[in-house]
């Protein structure tokens, strides 16, 4: 075996040029980072078998958003995954993955990996499908599509390694209403019941990191046990899976592999801070990845707003790195104007996160900027500065080129004080 030298280990004597290039995009002191990166605060998927924009998660960097697409068994569309995968990075995405069920997995994969980002996967939905059940996915089986995955130039790999018997306890000593959520999860709880087994991932975990040590990528130590509805969210076994992850954190941060932690599910939003803070307690401040949260279960259609609401809460208290919710969550296979939708939300979130997490960060460059356009009613620099200025644009020319907007019209009262003002001056 041979294996990558570890970024890890690289920035333990040096300041590498994949994190020189990490730096300099976020603005950071290069040493900062190579020392975040040494401690396991910060990762930086990229798998040195594949080149793309580099990309720094975590410790000083600013939150980051994450895009699913991919296949199901009920739509397989290789044309359609193309275009959501570039309307994601188009509308605010910094990472993509792929979390194919149906058709050639391997050929959406490579068509993916083909898009000028860091990408992840998930290996055991491909197993299962190799398989052709998940009581049917073995060890063996299992480990093979990682490496397959890792082979390809996968950068980071979501495993549900925290769903080991343990958790699978306590989910019988504390039941939930909706016991397992996560499809993941679901096939890692089938192996074990079904083939009375305890999970590879967990049992063999000093040789799943032999792989992504070998590969250099990055392990996303996924949330099998996120509660899925509102009621679940105080149930033990989420808690139980985030102190398994903390221990996993420290044995993969002490073999050289980059780790991050990912949850927690659908939590009411005065929870957020607590869970947030005690996941980044458990696991030493490794970065934290986050589906949501989703702070309510009241608005199908809408949920890629609720999750911006527990996502911007999120990240105000420490989370790294938001994966978009679209507005077909819980509902059907995401379109690409849902893609849209839901990357754009994501990316609002992770601003409101990054300007809320100190008592100064609302007086950002381009917030104040944007204030003083507005003052100015200089409608090019607010569409400049504006996250999706486009959009912006559009919507004010409906009713004309007007130097106020069409809802106030003559009656704009930035346009009244200012002149207001300006008479005083004269005066």
């Amino acid at each position: 075996m041979s294996v990558m030298p570890s970024l890890i280990r690289e920035c333990l004597t040096g300041v590498p040029p994949l994190v020189e290039a990490v730096a300099r995009m976020e603005g950071i002191n290069p040493r900062v980072v190579a020392r975040s990166v040494a401690r396991g605060r910060l990762v930086i998927p990229a798998n040195p078998g594949r080149s793309h924009r580099p990309c720094g998660i975590g410790e000083g960097c600013r939150v980051k958003v994450n895009v699913n697409v991919g296949t199901s068994g009920e739509r397989c569309d290789l044309s359609l995954e193309k275009a959501k995968a570039r309307a994601a990075l188009e509308n605010g995405a910094d990472t993509l993955m792929d979390l194919s069920t149906g058709g050639d997995l391997p050929a959406v994969r490579r068509m993916v990996l083909s898009m000028d980002a860091p990408v992840g996967t998930v290996p055991v939905y491909e197993a299962v499908r190799r398989a052709g059940s998940a009581a049917d996915v073995d060890a063996d089986l299992l480990f093979s599509v990682i490496r397959d995955h890792c082979r390809d130039g996968v950068d980071f790999l979501t495993l549900h390694c925290g769903v080991n018997r343990e958790a699978l306890s306590s989910l019988h000593s504390d039941p939930r209403l909706m016991p397992v959520v996560s499809r993941g999860g679901a096939f890692h709880v089938a192996m074990m019941v079904q083939r009375g087994e305890e999970n590879p991932l967990y049992e063999e975990f000093d040789y799943l990191l032999e792989i992504l040590a070998e590969y250099g990528v990055v392990a996303s130590l996924g949330d099998g046990m996120r509660p899925g509805c509102l009621q679940d969210a105080d149930r033990h076994a989420k808690t139980v899976e985030y102190l398994t992850l903390g221990r996993l954190a420290t044995r993969a941060l002490d073999a050289g592999v980059q780790r991050m932690i990912e949850g927690p599910g659908h939590i009411p939003l005065g929870q957020v801070e607590y869970n947030v803070l005690v996941m980044k307690e458990l696991s030493n401040d490794a970065p934290l990845y986050l589906l949501g949260p989703l702070v309510t279960d009241l608005a199908p259609g809408y949920d890629h707003l609720v999750s911006a609401i527990g996502g911007a809460v999120a990240a105000m208290h420490g989370a790294d790195f938001l994966c978009m919710v679209s507005p077909s969550e819980h509902l059907a296979l995401p379109d690409e104007n849902d893609i849209i939708e839901g990357a754009r939300t994501a990316k609002i979130a992770a601003h409101v996160g990054d300007i809320s997490r100190t008592r100064e960060g609302y007086k950002h460059p381009r917030e104040i900027r944007m204030a003083e356009a507005r003052r100015n009613l200089d409608w090019e620099s607010q569409f400049s500065l504006a996250l999706f200025g486009n959009h912006a644009r559009e919507i004010h020319s409906r009713d004309g080129d007007l130097d106020t907007c069409s809802m106030c019209g003559d009656l704009c009262a930035v346009k009244m004080v200012r002149e207001v003002f300006d008479g005083e001056k004269e005066k």
